[in-house]
């Protein structure tokens, strides 16, 4: 069949003209299987794949009768089957041999390998850099790599380090923390992507071609080892200006992360009542609010004491003569109470009791003692409680309470720290 693309190309300009039309012309037969493959409504295309796939995916029987065909697929109509054998068979995907049997031609294999691999990947957060990279060090292993090759593993990382700045740039919390996910997440193939390169940069007969690009990754690798302190950066500014809610211990981030976790209806649903899209109370102007613009706009006084930017006189600042001070009864009381533990405690039963704000309280306290600290203020109440002889320790799971306002609680324990041996004991 010939390549008609006249319509295509601008007045005056053939086929010819263009060189890179000349591989994809030479590869007619593999473009027309993946056309072949994709061509039509998304349900026969995946009918097409479902079929070529269990076809070669069985290595014991790698040619089939129609009969067991039939067989394989029970749960698809006979005639819709025929119609994807047919045309699997008419554009050279699918073999029958004169035997009467189906087996897959070499280009359908290439293609069922080929599908194969990115299903695989697909299963993979970012899995472009992980198929990207594993294509290069299968290239590598035979002494095929091209610069084409290394060019899309450039334009990834380039991508990924466009993605990570943004991300910096926006200053939002969860998208920082999003891509610092995703970076870790490919930390294993940028690792691999550096032993092909170190490969690459240590055999002298390298092209010319392959190792300018293959410098170029290495730069971009550079850039996105450097983009986990960027993000360190940005989170610490950020820890920095996070509000917490009076003694709650919850903080403005948890606000945003649980809101973020609502759907559209329950947001509108809390907006109900507190947004207004028109004022309440009707504003009307009349002659004489507008007899007093007006004078204002036309006298040169006015102007020129609205125009007046100098500063005020200065005035002595008033003097606060008691200064606040925080309230730290509950931490008293928190720590009389624990300062007299007889025994070992679950930390439901430490930590409960006033509602959920006094047992975030409580526990936040707690897990400055389970750090180990001992570097508190010298004296005071704060100083008095990092030095209780208590051991807390924290599990992984969560203990469910039900009761004054908290609905479940992590694992633990706190327990009276043993007393160190006396060197009459040792």
């Amino acid at each position: 069949m010939t390549l008609d693309l006249a319509d295509f190309l601008a007045p005056g300009v053939t086929a010819d003209d263009v060189p890179e039309l000349a591989p994809l012309a030479a590869a007619r037969p593999l473009v027309d299987a993946f056309i072949t493959l994709f061509r039509g409504s998304e349900a026969e295309v995946l009918l097409r794949l479902l079929v070529l796939r269990e076809i070669g995916q069985d290595a014991e029987t790698p040619r089939w009768s129609p009969e067991a065909l039939r067989a394989r697929f029970t749960y698809l109509d006979p005639v819709k089957l025929e119609t994807v054998l047919k045309r699997l068979r008419d554009n050279a995907l699918l073999a029958f041999g004169d035997d009467g049997l189906y087996h897959l031609s070499d280009l359908g294999r290439n293609a069922v390998a080929a599908i194969a691999m990115l299903l695989r990947f697909s299963a993979e957060e970012d899995a472009e850099l992980g198929f990207l990279t594993a294509q290069l060090a299968g290239l590598q292993a035979v002494g095929s790599i091209t610069p084409e090759a290394l060019g899309h593993l450039l334009s990834k990382l380039n991508d990924l380090t466009w993605h990570f700045e943004e991300a910096i740039a926006s200053g939002s919390e969860f998208h920082i923390v999003a891509a610092r996910r995703r970076l870790s997440a490919n930390e294993r193939w940028l690792g691999r992507g550096t032993e092909i390169l170190n490969g690459l940069l240590a055999d002298p007969d390298v092209p010319f071609d392959i190792a300018r690009i293959a410098q170029r990754i290495g730069l971009a690798q550079s850039r996105l080892a450097r983009a986990d302190a960027g993000f360190q950066r940005a989170l610490n500014k950020i820890e920095a200006q996070r509000v917490t809610l009076g003694a709650s211990g919850i903080s403005s981030s948890d606000v945003a992360s649980w809101l973020r976790g609502r759907d559209a209806a329950q947001l509108a649903a809390f907006a109900e009542d507190a947004v207004f899209a028109v004022p309440e109370v009707a504003l009307l102007a009349g002659g004489h609010e507008l007899l007093d613009r007006a004078e204002i706009v036309l006298s040169d006084d006015a102007r020129a004491h609205e125009a007046d930017t100098a500063l005020p006189p200065p005035d002595t600042a008033p003097v606060d003569a008691a200064p606040e001070q925080e309230d730290l009864a509950l931490l008293e009381h928190f720590g009389r109470r624990l300062d007299r533990l007889p025994v070992a405690m679950p930390l439901q039963s430490i930590v409960a009791g006033g509602g959920f704000a006094p047992a975030s309280y409580r526990l936040s306290l707690l897990a400055l003692l389970a750090d180990g600290d001992d570097a508190g203020p010298a004296d005071g109440p704060v100083g008095a409680f990092m030095r209780l002889p208590l051991e807390v320790l924290f599990g992984d799971a969560l203990v469910p309470v039900g009761e004054d306002e908290i609905a479940a609680i992590s694992e633990g324990h706190v327990a009276p720290r043993a007393a160190p041996p006396s060197q009459m004991d040792a």
